[in-house]
């Protein structure tokens, strides 16, 4: 039997270097890429058995989610309630983007129908945060 120091658990765990902030930094990168490539492969899979899924599922609140725990991690619930309000204020922009393509789609090639709606949603916005700014 070898003479070998007993191994603390806890000095284990206090032993454990501290990621930097570069690393750290890359592994939310990494996250995020992965959560949005799974909500892309989930709609294009949806989208295979049905068009009702695939129009509901980008309801999910995929990039509010990120962007709420990257504001709540920064611990400032000011900040936290800023980015909800932040999020509530484009739904009527996101009501217009979806007006224009389904109103467009009978008359235009869907691309262009998607590129009009786009090009409503960020006037919507727009109009709602100058607006908003000068009230």
């Amino acid at each position: 039997m070898r003479n070998t120091p007993p191994v603390h658990f806890a000095r284990i765990l206090v032993a454990k270097p501290v990621p930097n902030f570069a690393e750290h930094a890359l592994m939310e990168i990494i996250w995020k890429g992965i959560v949005g490539g799974l909500m892309t492969a989930a709609i294009v899979w949806l989208s295979k058995r049905g068009n009702t899924l695939p129009g509901i599922l980008p309801l999910f609140p995929t990039f509010a989610l990120i962007a709420l725990l990257v504001v709540g991690a920064k611990n400032d619930n000011a900040g936290f309630r800023e980015a909800c309000v932040a999020g509530a204020k484009t739904i009527p922009a996101y009501l217009a983007f979806l007006g224009v393509c389904y109103f467009t789609i009978g008359r235009l090639d869907y691309r262009v129908a998607l590129l009009g709606g786009l090009a409503t949603w960020l006037i919507v916005a727009l109009a709602i945060f100058l607006a908003l700014r000068s009230a």
